[in-house]
């Protein structure tokens, strides 16, 4: 219970942590017209094409991929023939010379693309796919943008579907004392999920002190695996590249980064600037110091391209198989055939695949940053070894050799020179 509300919080932090990081980008995705095989199978047959023909009926496998990856001011689902299906979303700016506007982002293609003297910046310019307004110069100049864009709007509803199923666990076992029996169905499901990743990942991996460090492990965690699960979904609310926006890792590695150094010990902090290495590696060169500062921030770094790059990768991958559909459409109906077929059925095989690492790259993440915060924490390991081995029996006979030490165990009778082990079953016979 207590970790479904510790989880709960820190869905709602790592939320609003990173609203303002995410990047805004122009996000235009073409889908391919009806009837696209029948013209370029046309205009294959034809000796007359003219360039601007050929130009119109071409795939740019370019700007479908990443206008796919990238950010956008709306969102894009489908399109019925010449009838497009967007989703405007809200344009919040404020200019340092005309103030604040606030519109929906249909308004710029109702009005040429330009709207209050705002318009999204070409492809090629310094800000492309960004809101931008003129000076007086006509110099392209970038507002303070906080609009809610289709990585936004996708990480809000998907953080909501996280607070949903988290709200529904902990509304169960409210109703139900614990010595009930254990729960089934979905609310097993995700006991079991919360209690692989806490006694597997983080209590394995932290040492003594990982319950201060579950809540934002479980969140970390959770917040990743439904993220890249959405993103796998090819309809609205799914399908937004959360996880692959450099945006979004980065608060997470931040996140993992404050968490390891803040609550670092004294211990960590020496192995840093004084590690357990030759004299001449540390003076007067501060060789490895500078090294083991330098890791302090390689680190997070590593965590952040990681699954940035594995999420954004696998979205990549799985468009342009869907691509050589049309890519195929001018070269015969045998060989567009055969690729159609080869595309679906690598498509199903990439999305099973994804599956895989939608749970990997979170169970990665969580461990990494787990494994992280546990080394910041290696003293008070060996402090706690420490206080174990003082309070042992064998310590204590060796304090005191003029006493003889006895044990209970499943082990057999066994006679040492310190300890004598007697077997469970003669307890009752012995006392």
């Amino acid at each position: 219970m207590k970790q479904l509300r510790n989880i709960l919080t820190g869905v709602l932090l790592a939320c609003g942590l990173s609203l303002p990081a995410v990047s805004m980008q122009a996000d235009s995705i073409p889908a391919a017209q009806n009837g696209l095989v029948a013209e370029l199978d046309s205009m294959a047959q034809r000796d007359d094409v003219t360039p601007a023909e050929q130009e119109e009926n071409t795939v740019d496998v370019k700007e479908i991929v990443f206008g796919h990856i990238g950010d956008s001011y709306e969102w894009h689902i489908t399109d019925f023939g010449e009838t497009k299906v967007i989703i405007p979303l809200p344009v919040i700016v404020y200019s340092g010379t005309t103030g604040w506007h606030v519109f929906l982002s249909s308004r710029l293609e109702e009005n040429g693309g330009s709207y209050e003297g705002l318009s999204i910046a070409p492809e090629g310019s310094k800000y492309e796919g960004k809101l931008v307004e003129h000076d007086a110069a006509g110099n392209e100049v970038r507002p303070w943008d906080i609009s809610i864009t289709k990585v936004t709007l996708a990480l809000l509803i998907n953080s909501v579907l996280l607070i949903v199923i988290v709200l529904s666990v902990a509304r169960w076992y409210r109703r139900h004392p614990q010595d009930s029996a254990a729960p089934g169905g979905f609310v097993g499901f995700m006991e079991m999920f919360i209690m692989m990743v806490n006694d597997d990942v983080i209590k394995s991996c932290v040492g003594p002190k990982y319950r201060k460090f579950a809540p934002y492990l479980l969140t970390a965690f959770f917040f990743i695996f439904i993220n890249n699960l959405m993103g796998l979904i090819p309809v609205f609310p799914g399908g937004a590249n959360v996880t692959g926006n450099i945006a979004i890792t980065m608060v997470l590695a931040v996140c993992t980064f404050l968490a390891v150094n803040i609550f670092g010990t004294k211990t960590y902090w020496k192995d840093i600037f004084w590690p357990d290495v030759p004299w001449w590696l540390k003076v007067p060169v501060p060789m490895m110091p500078f090294i083991e500062f330098f890791g302090i921030f390689t680190k997070p770094f590593a965590l952040m391209i990681r699954l940035f790059a594995n999420m954004l990768a696998g979205h990549m991958a799985m468009l342009v198989l869907t691509c050589l559909i049309f890519i195929s459409a001018s070269m015969g109906p045998a060989l567009n055939g055969s690729l159609t077929v080869a595309s679906v059925l690598f498509n199903i095989f990439m999305n099973g695949l994804e599956l895989l690492v939608a749970f990997i790259q979170a169970y990665v993440f969580t461990m990494l940053s787990a494994v992280f915060i546990g080394l910041a924490q290696e003293g008070a390991k060996v402090k706690a070894e420490e206080n174990l081995q003082s309070k042992s029996l064998r310590s204590f006979v060796e304090k005191n050799p003029e006493l003889h030490g006895i044990r209970f165990s499943m082990s057999d009778y066994r006679e040492q020179e310190w300890l004598t082990n007697y077997p469970l079953y003669s307890a009752g016979h012995i006392l």
